[in-house]
């Protein structure tokens, strides 16, 4: 069975690279900190509500997931912890949202177990495993650069938090592998359905993942084309609604927009020398990123 991993950040920047340049900064380390504590209490919810959903059936999956919630309770726990102690903020981290994009960017119709439990269970656990595989690989990198930082008692206490809690969401994905596995060997088709699921939703990941990451001029067009990579991954007859739907509100973005303003007022406060010398032709050259994926398709 195909194995979908987590891509880079425009198929050019890695984790490593990324965490290098947020451990730098206290600043953006605290808030992707927090980002992290964010994504672990959603899960919470978010899984509370397919146990819901699934409504007791089947009972093995009921308690796996209820054992699921359980962990990300306690990451969310302890990265709270953390947060505290350091003096930073634990409210709703600033700017887009990647799992406010991953659940706009989810098909809604393709997600109900009423209509086909075995779809409901592939759509849902492919969900999971890929936003897990993306967390692991985050997690990993961050462990690796923080162990090539300054060994400070901050970067020493962040450390040894993300160092408790990556084995756990390793595990996690694991898991989310043999349940894909064990639907898939129960006939070609369902072999078809989960390799579709897997495709569709590292798509998906993939085009959330640059939402919350890219915010520099042309950013709206890059995400236009992540959405048709998401709609390729459908029937033909499903991809014109799916686009209509989404179109609107990837084009204009309000959310980015919002980041950009927000974005611009710290480092603006901060350092009003690094707003022209840094930011401004980091932001310019996002163009010439949306010119290179264009090319490359063609090419």
């Amino acid at each position: 069975m195909a194995v979908a991993y987590p891509r880079k950040f425009q198929n050019a920047i890695g984790a490593r690279e990324i965490l290098t340049r947020i451990v730098g900064d206290q600043e953006a380390h605290l808030v992707t900190l927090n980002r992290y504590r964010y994504s672990e209490q959603r899960s919470c919810k978010d899984l509370t509500e397919i146990i819901e959903r699934l409504n007791g059936q089947p009972p093995q999956l009921v308690r796996d997931l209820s054992h699921h919630i359980s962990d990300e309770a306690r990451h969310a726990m302890w990265l709270t912890d953390l947060l505290v102690e350091l003096g930073a903020n634990v409210g709703t981290p600033p700017g887009s949202s990647y799992i406010d994009e991953f659940e706009r960017l989810i098909d809604r119709e393709q997600k109900d177990p009423s209509k086909d439990l075995e779809d409901f269970l592939i759509s849902t656990l492919a969900a999971i495993n890929v936003t897990e595989k993306r967390g692991c690989e985050y997690f990993s990198a961050h462990i690796y650069t923080l162990k090539q930082a300054p060994q400070t008692e901050e970067n020493i206490k962040i450390r040894e938090t993300i160092e408790k809690i990556l084995p756990e969401e390793a595990g996690h994905v694991r898991w989310g592998n043999r349940w894909l596995a064990q639907l898939a060997d129960k006939s070609p088709e369902h072999r078809q359905k989960v390799e579709q699921a897997k495709l569709k939703y590292a798509a998906i990941e993939q085009a959330a993942f640059e939402a919350g990451m890219d915010i520099t001029l042309g950013a709206e067009l890059r995400r236009v084309a992540n959405l048709l990579e998401v709609a390729n991954t459908l029937p033909v007859w499903q991809r014109p609604q799916y686009l209509m739907e989404r179109l609107p509100q990837t084009l204009l973005a309000p959310d980015l927009q919002m980041t950009r303003i927000n974005v611009v007022q710290r480092i603006w406060k901060r350092d009003p020398q690094a707003l022209m010398e840094k930011f401004v032709p980091m932001f310019l050259n996002g163009l010439q990123g949306t010119r290179d994926q264009r090319q490359k398709r063609i090419s």
